[in-house]
């Protein structure tokens, strides 16, 4: 009859074995939530990182659009129009009544 080579080591106890799965267990919800890299964080990380790339894509595609725009030039119309709504300027003699809402 062959022997085991493992026959010699003592098996662990069963209060052994529940003490080491929860100190594992400690272990993993240590991991998962309170450490300072812990899998929460980082799912949120990437999430913020996720959503800064889309908001930094936009502004590139905001930014070209008005490189396009003072490449072509800036019609007089348009020249107009940005002085009387973002600076209040008006033609000599007119009266301007703004309506806010």
């Amino acid at each position: 009859m062959p022997v085991s080579r493992y026959t010699n080591f003592p098996r662990p106890s069963r209060r052994r074995r529940r003490l080491f799965m929860l100190i594992m267990l400690l272990l993993l919800v240590w991991i998962a939530f309170f450490d300072s890299h812990s899998l929460y964080r980082r799912l949120r990380w990437g999430y913020e990182a996720a959503r800064l790339r889309a908001q930094n894509e936009a502004l590139r595609q905001a930014i070209d659009s008005l490189q396009q725009q003072l490449q072509h030039g800036i019609s007089d119309e348009m020249v107009e129009r940005i002085a009387r709504e973002q600076y209040g300027m008006r033609r000599p003699g007119e009266t301007v009544y703004r309506v806010e809402e």
